[in-house]
């Protein structure tokens, strides 16, 4: 099975949301095929439907003065923050075809960057069994918010590369208390290429979940 990938790059969040919302119906209708979004965004705080509000430690003014949009959306989890030199990726993806139930996915989804960390930096990476994600000691490196909707996936993952980790001191980070976060760049001290790991990651996740190849696609691409 193909794999559609749709690289926005620096992209609007709220744009983005609409684009899913799009993407999902397309795919629940049976009128496009599985399709990974990736994006940088810019700096950007969601709310998720069990966040606590009281998990964002700065005020509504302090975001807006300093640029920081702040969207309530529909995914699980708490608070999160993307913002640039992150790797967030939307796999509008039907799971029924898959065979898969929604453990099963997020199960593979962390795989993808268990295996990519290991294999490629060293980094030793783990699950949580209380908090998704993925985690190196205590500090989380990719965060997982996911909606399924008539079997089809939205929302994604946010993974952590060169992000300037100042931003987190906003939030409580999903809503976890005495837990850090982390980047690629912090644990190996060097610079990234965004692009490449970008590449390296389509790699582990179309081998993970049983994709054949990738189709790079545009937006005009999906409009049908």
């Amino acid at each position: 099975m193909e794999l559609n990938v749709l690289s926005l790059g620096k992209y609007n969040y709220e744009k983005s949301l609409e684009l899913q919302f799009d993407l999902l119906k397309k795919r629940q209708e049976d009128k496009i095929k599985d399709t990974l979004i990736l994006v940088e965004h810019p700096h950007v705080i969601t709310l998720g439907k069990n966040a606590h509000k009281e998990n964002i430690l700065v005020s509504g003014e302090h975001l807006k003065k300093n640029g920081i949009d702040l969207v309530e959306i529909n995914r699980g989890g708490d608070v999160t923050y993307h913002g640039p030199g992150q790797i967030v990726g939307y796999p509008i993806i039907n799971i029924k075809e898959k065979k898969m139930g929604i453990k099963d996915f997020v199960s593979k989804l962390e795989e993808v960057f268990i295996a990519l960390l290991n294999e490629k930096y060293g980094i030793i990476a783990i699950r949580d069994n209380i908090n998704n994600g993925v985690w190196v000691d205590k500090n989380k490196i990719v965060a997982l918010g996911l909606a399924v909707k008539r079997w089809v996936t939205m929302h994604g993952f946010a993974f952590n590369v060169g992000t300037d980790l100042n931003f987190f001191n906003l939030i409580v980070p999903c809503g976890v208390q005495g837990r850090g976060v982390t980047t690629v760049e912090k644990l190996t001290g060097k610079e990234v290429d965004l692009e490449q790991e970008k590449s390296d990651l389509l790699r582990y996740f179309i081998e993970i979940f049983n994709y054949t190849s990738i189709k790079e696609v545009t937006i005009d691409d999906l409009e049908v």
